[in-house]
C-alpha cells in the first residue's frame, strides 16, 4: 500500500474478502505485476503491482505505517 498524495510505500494489508472480490483482485494483480521499487528491499512472497488501483484499508489510526491492516474495497484509478 502507498500513500496517495506521495505514492510512497507505507505497508502492506491482510487480504480477507469473498470469492467475488478475490477473483477481481488476483486478476488485477496478474494483470498489471511489475518490480518492486528501487528503494525497497526484495520481500519473499510478495507481489508487487504497478500503481493504478485505490483501495479502502481499515487499520490503526495514529501510526506513521499501517498497522492490523485490511482490504474492505478495491477500484481502479
Amino acid at each position: 500500500m502507498a500513500d496517495p498524495g506521495t505514492r510512497k510505500h507505507v505497508g502492506s494489508a491482510f487480504v480477507s474478502v469473498n470469492h467475488e472480490m478475490r477473483a477481481r483482485l488476483w486478476k488485477r494483480v496478474q494483470e498489471h505485476a511489475g518490480p518492486p521499487p528501487n528503494d525497497m528491499p526484495k520481500r519473499p512472497a510478495t507481489q508487487w503491482v504497478k500503481p493504478g488501483i485505490k483501495a479502502r484499508v481499515k487499520h490503526l489510526r495514529g501510526e506513521e505505517d499501517l498497522r492490523h491492516a485490511s482490504l474492505q474495497d478495491f477500484w481502479e484509478d
